[in-house]
């Protein structure tokens, strides 16, 4: 399993981000927030990423593009979680809702636990029982 982030997989329609945030669903770790939608993508592609830092949070486009990067960079480490759990194409919106400039770390254990969240989510919406809650 590869860990890059293809042009493909990266979500730039205007039309699907203003779809997304009308008809999507959403989950946060604080200071992550995640909002999804289920969609039909092209094959071979089963999720569609887009970033978002706030302007009025962060004035500076620098602090902006960090966040950015930083978010990126989180997703493409950890979507291995996904690939392994669910079928299906989405697509997601990852914005950053805290006023300070975060370190990696800290996105890093947010975006696994946010994923592992939207994956238990999904998986109790389609009727699914999860095996770690028979203990």
């Amino acid at each position: 399993m590869t860990q890059d982030f293809p042009k493909p997989e990266k979500l730039k329609s205007r039309k699907l981000i203003g779809q997304l945030f009308a008809e999507g669903k959403s989950i946060s770790r604080f200071p992550l927030r995640l909002v999804y939608m289920p969609v039909v993508l092209p094959p071979g592609i089963r999720f569609q990423v887009g970033v978002s830092a706030s302007k009025r949070n962060f004035r500076k486009a620098v602090s902006r593009n960090r966040i950015k990067r930083l978010l990126r960079e989180a997703y493409r480490l950890n979507k291995h979680i996904l690939e392994e759990g669910h079928k299906g194409g989405y697509a997601f919106m990852l914005l950053y809702q805290h006023r300070e400039m975060p370190d990696f770390e800290q996105v890093n254990r947010k975006m696994q636990q946010l994923l592992h969240l939207f994956l238990e989510k999904e998986a109790a919406a389609a009727g699914v029982k999860n095996t770690t809650d028979d203990v």
